[in-house]
């Protein structure tokens, strides 16, 4: 039965591996993915420099962005440039943007990392490899997370990191309940790890948060004298800050000038200056005055009903929960951590657009504390539920084809999800639109020297055919030389359409058991 069960799992999981591996490498060019690239670029520029001389380094100091990490980009650039010639082939793109698709390959493998250690820490908390296996299937195949997996080369890479260093914590907590002892690899590992995190973006520093309510739960839980505590271990302290340090720097070119500018790149993450408006709830939030309700609306929509019904149960096995050894330390870590973090942005007023995607890296944590309460609720509960849920889920990706990211719960579908939420944010649409255009003007002959108004990031699927003239949609007035192809998505949306146009082309999808069609782009030829 056991081989079978591991055989069966091993199957799904290269199905899985495999069909997400696919549409990552053929799914649209975000409009991030611009910036992300040039981030690395004016880095890696910096760091040549200090071998040839040229003046890479000042150009890093003078650039807007120089705080953004570039961790991740040590783990997809070696990806990218083996790919990048049969990315190119597979979607018809120059290496340029084949360069730019070859990253969401690198982002999805970082996701199944980030689905390991999720597996692990379900494990600890239940010591139950069949609760471990569900939450993992979840985890993995929710449309939200799926989606990002397939394009966020930010988002995706921090919530496997902070996985990673929380599965470290938990096992040097772990260690030192059973025996007082700290197992020295596993400090190294977690100072390595929780520089990657700070080093792929700042926010990552909160990771530190967690650490400490991990060990103030645990000396208190163990009736341990604290000042003994830090005495007897403070060569194990003392180390994981040195490499912590070390480590931090040398990830961060930024930093090798002055050792100072980390606190000026915590102080920046508070400040950040983009005014970004997010439509919520049929509200134009800004990202530099949000409303305290701003989180919890988008939590209340994206989270799994299922998760949420795990959230309201905890009242009622409050008891259940702190009785239970070092599994309370892991319980308490994660629950008093989520709000912690929380409290923290709405306190701080932490600019955040894009829905919750700047705090994707709590959804895991949220998964954990949700499905381990409905689990002592009642077991036979959440199996059933869990098993009913996952094939749900399965169904809303299918529907969803490659917009899985801009999934909402089944609450959001008696509003009229066009007028009330962001959806297409990160600019997917932009493939299939572009490809309607190069239909359209093969069908219509019509020329290709004039201009398209709209995503000026990503013409990926028009470059090689000899368009020559791209300009964003907020150009567009009605003086304008025609003809002219014109196309909404992103913010655009909610833009007027422009006059005296034919629409050609509406990108849309809908959802399971939903007549709601929900519009990511549309696309005029203006004659």
């Amino acid at each position: 039965m056991l081989k079978n069960r591991n055989l069966f799992i091993i199957i799904a999981f290269t199905l899985y591996f495999t069909i997400g591996a696919y549409l990552s490498i053929t799914n649209g060019i975000s409009h991030d993915q611009y910036h992300e690239q040039l981030n690395w670029i004016v880095n890696f520029d910096a760091i040549k420099s200090l071998f040839d001389g040229k003046d890479g380094y000042e150009k890093l100091l003078n650039y807007t962005d120089k705080y953004h990490g570039i961790a991740f980009h040590y783990f997809s650039q070696p990806i990218q440039l083996l790919t990048n010639d049969l990315i190119g082939k597979i979607n018809n793109v120059n290496n340029e943007y084949a360069h730019y698709i070859a990253r969401h390959l690198a982002v999805f493998i970082s996701f199944n990392i980030g689905g390991i250690f999720f597996y692990l820490l379900s494990i600890k908390l239940t010591d139950s490899k069949n609760f471990a296996t569900i939450t993992t299937a979840i985890f993995l195949l929710y449309p939200y997370l799926f989606g990002h997996a397939q394009i966020n080369g930010k988002d995706i890479p921090f919530l496997t990191m902070w996985l990673i260093c929380t599965y470290y914590l938990f096992k040097i907590i772990d260690n030192f309940y059973k025996d007082k002892k700290i197992v020295v690899i596993d400090l190294i590992l977690i100072s390595f790890s929780t520089a990657f995190l700070i080093s792929t973006r700042i926010t990552g520093i909160l990771i530190l948060l967690e650490y400490l309510i991990a060990l103030i739960v645990l000396i208190n839980l163990k009736n341990i004298n604290s000042l003994k505590f830090f005495l007897e271990n403070s060569q194990f302290l003392l180390l994981f800050l040195t490499l912590l340090v070390l480590c931090l720097y040398v990830l961060n070119p930024i930093f090798w000038h002055n050792p100072l500018e980390f606190f000026n790149s915590v102080t920046w993450m508070g400040k950040y200056y983009h005014d970004i408006c997010t439509l919520t709830l049929g509200e134009c939030m800004s990202s530099l005055n949000l409303s305290p309700s701003y989180i919890f609306i988008w939590f209340f929509f994206k989270l799994p009903i299922l998760v949420l019904l795990g959230i309201f149960i905890y009242p009622l096995i409050e008891k259940k929960l702190y009785n239970n050894g070092i599994k309370t330390i892991y319980y308490s870590t994660l629950i008093l951590s989520f709000f912690s973090i929380l409290f923290i942005f709405m306190l701080k007023d932490v600019a955040l657009y894009d829905e919750i995607r700047h705090i994707m890296f709590l959804i895991p944590i949220i998964f954990l504390i949700a499905f381990y309460n409905i689990y002592i609720f009642n077991k036979k509960f959440f199996y059933f539920f869990s098993v009913l849920f996952l094939f749900f889920i399965i169904l809303e990706n299918i529907a969803l084809k490659k917009y899985q990211y801009t999934w909402l719960n089944s609450f959001a579908k008696f509003v009229d999800i066009n007028k009330n939420f962001e959806v297409d944010y990160l600019g997917i649409s932009n493939k299939n639109i572009q490809k309607e255009i190069l239909t359209f003007s093969n069908k219509n002959d019509t020329t290709k020297n004039i201009c398209i108004y709209g995503n000026t990031y990503a013409p990926a699927y028009l470059e090689k055919s000899s368009f020559s003239c791209f300009k964003n949609y907020s150009e567009l007035d009605a003086a304008k030389i025609r003809p002219f192809f014109a196309y909404q998505n992103v913010r655009n949306l909610k833009r007027s359409d422009p006059k005296d146009c034919n629409l050609i082309h509406e990108e849309s999808y809908k959802y399971n058991f939903s007549n709601q069609k929900i519009v990511a782009g549309k696309l005029w030829y203006c004659n």
